[in-house]
């Protein structure tokens, strides 16, 4: 920095003008407060190549008003803006989630010329799709002369990022040949909207057709499908070509590995994972870990890696206190949950959200507390959802408590009025009282609103793949092998039974 002052010194001294390569210099240590100050002394006119160069700047390091800014001086200055300013102006907007500055953007877009700009429509398409306005993005994406793969991939995320996976499913299956991003940007949207089968599906039948390689991002989007599927040998094979790969060093690979064992009932092999990442760990590890313990019934262990995270400086965060309560959860330890409730605010200063004070319903209605629980409810802040009262209905369940029972149940038919399992636990709470008449009354609702419980079904994986079955299912391509093997298996076992009964009533003979 202080030899760019000796030369900008120097420049000035003996009249030479070197704006522009010391502006450049600036910007790329960077020094950006330096560099608008010689950019607005200079006497040197003022090109689109220098304006663009320092809005790019500003909006790089999370100053986008400054980057409007630039761009309304720019105009004043009668600095005709071109297609890279545009592209520049429009992830400004995007950060500033601002769309009537986006729009109006757009309209200087279309009086200067450059709609016909592939790049340049492309940024204003992918402006609108991460703004949620994807009626506008859409509208671009149509009017668009040229559509090129990235056009179809900024429209493809656009859907899946707001869960439109119809329109994203459309437009992947119509658009010319797919690179690695069409298939992540897929895959990543079915897993952030909980379709996991059907990521899976798509990450499979893309390894198949061999035509392309995942990449770091690719993997990350899929490992949290595997581990809420329990697909482990999936998963499995995934880290084997991570490794290979050279991708295991990228924390978020890493991590996502991490999450799948630990959902998965590896905790052992989690915990070499963490322990393998070491350095590199961030608040991401430390939370997979640490709900990984919490949910597979290590609580203290849970408890004691949360300290060992303070001690070691890292700061927690709303996840952090979700894992925590859970552990408390599993562990039945009421009075340190209710403490560490206390902590988020008091010592962190981190507000409860809903899933907070869910854990919290949950650890008193286990703990036998439903007044209690209740209560909490009634004291939220924000409006609880069918999971809070769910928590509390089954608690009531286990408790045999109708009267909270009934509270919980009335608030889950207005949120959930087609949910036949929340009719059914309460029927059941009904039936263990011996309160046949609440039986009764819960049937006729059901029959009445014609809601029926859907049938229950298994995942099971084989040979990589994901089979789905319910009861008496012959929709699966082998289910005459499946049904001929079963039945093989059970007339085994009624042999076995007979064999057994017959020996029995020897011995008692004998014994006789």
């Amino acid at each position: 920095m202080n030899q760019l002052k000796e030369i900008h010194a120097y420049t000035l001294r003996n009249g030479i003008d070197h704006t522009k390569i010391l502006i450049g210099k600036l910007l790329e240590i960077p020094n950006l407060q330096y560099a608008h100050l010689l950019f607005i002394h200079t006497p040197t006119k003022r090109t689109a190549f220098i304006y663009n160069k320092l809005i790019q700047a500003f909006s790089l390091h999370g100053q986008q008003r400054q980057s409007l800014s630039l761009y309304s001086q720019m105009l004043l200055q009668g600095c005709p803006p071109n297609e890279y300013t545009f592209n520049f102006l429009f992830s400004a907007c995007t950060s500033l989630s601002s769309s009537s500055l986006g729009q109006a953007l757009h309209t200087h877009f279309i009086k200067s010329g450059f709609e016909l700009d592939l790049f340049a429509s492309t940024a204003l398409l992918d402006m609108y799709a991460k703004m949620g306005m994807l009626e506008f993005a859409r509208k671009v994406f149509d009017e668009m002369h040229v559509q090129e793969i990235p056009t179809w991939n900024a429209m493809i995320a656009g859907y899946a990022r707001f869960g439109n996976m119809v329109g994203a499913e459309e437009l992947f299956l119509l658009m010319p040949p797919r690179n690695v991003v069409s298939w992540t940007a897929m895959i990543s949207g079915y897993s952030q909207n909980k379709q996991y089968e059907k990521a899976l599906e798509l990450f499979m039948k893309m390894e198949n057709e061999k035509v392309l390689k995942p990449n770091e991002v690719t993997l990350a989007s899929i490992l949290p499908a595997c581990a809420n599927l329990g697909a482990l040998e999936i998963g499995r094979r995934i880290e084997a070509y991570a490794r290979k790969n050279g991708f295991f060093k990228n924390v978020y690979v890493s991590n996502a590995i991490l999450e799948m064992y630990a959902r998965c009932g590896e905790i052992d092999i989690a915990w070499r994972l963490f322990d393998e990442i070491g350095s590199h760990r961030n608040l991401c590890s430390w939370n997979s870990m640490i709900m990984g313990l919490a949910v597979h019934g290590q609580c203290a262990m849970a408890l004691v890696l949360y300290d060992q995270m303070l001690r070691e400086g890292t700061t927690p965060d709303d996840v952090t206190f979700v894992g925590l309560l859970m552990a408390c959860i599993h562990g039945g330890l009421v009075e340190r949950g209710r403490q560490i409730f206390n902590a988020m605010t008091n010592d962190f200063h981190i507000i409860p959200k809903l899933q907070h004070y869910g854990c919290m319903v949950d650890l008193l209605g286990r703990a036998g507390k439903l007044r209690e629980a209740h209560e909490t409810i009634l004291s939220m802040p924000m409006k609880p959802d069918s999971v809070v009262w769910g928590a509390l209905l089954g608690a009531c369940s286990f408790h045999g408590n109708v009267e909270v029972a009934e509270i919980a149940a009335e608030s889950l038919f207005a949120l959930e009025p087609c949910n036949p399992g929340n009719y059914v636990i309460l029927s059941n709470i009904y039936a263990s009282a011996g309160q046949w008449n609440g039986v009764a009354k819960l049937r006729k609702v059901m029959k009445g609103g014609q809601i029926t419980k859907a049938a229950g079904y298994s995942l099971i994986e084989e040979g990589g793949q994901l089979h789905k079955f319910i009861v008496e299912d012959r929709s699966h391509s082998k289910s005459e092998e499946i049904f001929a093997l079963l039945d093989g298996v059970y007339r085994i076992i009624k042999l076995q039974r007979s064999t057994f009964d017959f020996h029995s009533i020897l011995d008692l003979n004998n014994y006789s």
